[in-house]
């Protein structure tokens, strides 16, 4: 979930309503149409913002990444042992905030925005087309008459030129362990992971 927060920018609500269905154009959209309850274990149909209704396209690693570790499941795609979704405060305090913690990293505004401002942040310095930044953030747009979030091959292509900014685990660690974003990583700290 991590991988997937860091890649899109999306919120934690929208993300822990993705179901496989969601996913179109093999692997590389996602099409945010449901968020979780705040504090409620159930999918909803509406959304924080009319702008949130958007698809967001995926660089071909985060896509195959995604693919892989949703390979054989149906239905959501982050859930509890009772197919429920998680809240996301709870998944906070289990399993994000002493991670931070261990890193050193825990600080205020380091929960689950901080996903946002780093793809935002890396979508900047990649000088990503901004329509299309705001499109896959869910933000306004800054020119009402753009249309670029029509064409679906300029959003791929500009999701795989842009990137991601982080590296991916091993695809055995996918469903094992969560992946907290790093804008660079040296190889004695690929090793150890």
């Amino acid at each position: 979930m991590y991988a997937l927060l860091a890649a899109t920018g999306m919120r934690v609500s929208e993300a822990l309503a993705i179901e496989v269905h969601h996913f179109t154009n093999e692997g590389r959209t996602i099409k945010i149409e449901q968020q979780v309850e705040k504090d409620s274990p159930r999918i909803v149909k509406y959304l924080k913002t009319a702008a949130a209704r958007r698809q967001i396209d995926l660089h071909p690693d985060i896509a195959g990444y995604l693919q892989r570790y949703a390979s054989g499941k149906t239905g959501l795609l982050f859930h509890t042992t009772n197919n429920t979704p998680h809240l996301y405060g709870n998944l906070e305090d289990r399993w994000l905030t002493p991670r931070l913690v261990k890193m050193g990293l825990d600080e205020t505004g380091m929960g689950w925005h901080s996903f946002k401002r780093f793809r935002k942040t890396w979508l900047r310095g990649a000088r990503c087309l901004e329509d299309l930044n705001n499109f896959w953030l869910a933000q306004s747009m800054s020119e009402v008459y753009s249309h670029l979030h029509e064409e679906l091959e300029l959003r791929l292509e500009e999701a795989k030129r842009v990137g991601y900014g982080f590296v991916l685990p091993e695809a055995s660690n996918v469903a094992v362990v969560p992946i907290v974003p790093k804008l660079q990583q040296n190889s004695a700290d690929e090793k150890a992971a």
